[in-house]
């Protein structure tokens, strides 16, 4: 078996392979012209039917559950396959070229909001909904939403990628990753084993986060296909919670929600 020595001093020299590995630059910023879409909906996002963009439909589509105003939103789609994400409009909204990008265009000036995190907790003070109000209560939903985000790379990025998308399988990674990533499904499972949802009796912005990826794995309508290797039918309490999100209506449209192309 070979054994990789790294340089003294890493270069970029070439793709590495595998799906998405065309994208990946190490320099920032924009590659081409673009002008996006904008509707005339007060809320305007640029995403993609990924967890990070399936928490931002749904959020929304909560919100027209709950009926409230002002929610209405324009949905274009940011194919991250064919760069679109690094267009110089985008990357103006977003410095990071990373969806989904919500634009606010119900206030002046227009207010861009990026990061999955930062938007589900813009949308839950803007209209004052699915994060609670009491310090420790909203301290514990923020505290498990920050969790989701710091958690999920060993996820996405880690088990996803070598298990699924790396042009070889490479055993190292996959245990590595998989190693943490059961850590992960198990801590889910204990903490659910005597609540109704993340943070207790109510639903909130953490239930809407943590779901998009550990829910989704644990019922295996995730396209990393990772049921039957991590046994995510064993996590009875993280399975039960699952269900019960995915039956509510706003989820189900929010995860099959329509988008339009920006071109």
């Amino acid at each position: 078996m070979s054994c990789y020595i790294p340089p003294k001093i890493w270069q970029w020299e070439q793709s590495s392979g595998g799906t998405f590995s065309g994208m990946n630059r190490p320099i920032s910023g924009a590659r081409f012209e673009q002008s996006l879409p904008k509707g005339t909906k007060p809320l305007q996002l640029y995403s993609l039917g990924t967890p990070n963009g399936v928490k931002i439909t749904i959020m929304l589509e909560e919100l027209r559950e709950l009926g409230i105003a002002g929610i209405d939103y324009d949905l274009f789609k940011i194919d991250i396959r064919n760069g679109e994400q690094f267009g110089s409009e985008f990357v103006n909204l977003n410095p990071n070229s990373k969806i989904p990008v919500l634009l606010d265009q119900s206030i002046s000036p227009a207010q861009p909001v990026f990061e999955s995190g930062a938007i589900l907790l813009y949308l839950a003070e803007k209209f004052s909904v699915l994060l609670p109000t009491a310090l420790a209560k909203r301290t514990e939903c923020l505290s498990w939403l920050f969790w989701q985000m710091a958690s999920t790379p060993y996820l996405g990025g880690g088990l996803g990628h070598f298990y699924h998308y790396a042009p070889e399988k490479l055993e190292y990674p996959i245990n590595r990753f998989a190693m943490e990533i059961k850590r992960q499904l198990d801590l889910l499972d204990k903490h659910l084993a005597e609540r109704t949802f993340i943070c207790g009796d109510e639903y909130s912005i953490a239930d809407i986060a943590i779901w998009s990826w550990y829910g989704q794995v644990a019922l295996g309508i995730s396209s990393y296909n990772l049921t039957e290797f991590l046994e995510t039918d064993s996590y009875k309490n993280l399975i039960r919670w699952s269900e019960q999100i995915y039956q509510r209506p706003a989820v189900v449209r929010g995860k099959n929600v329509e988008y339009l192309p920006i071109i």
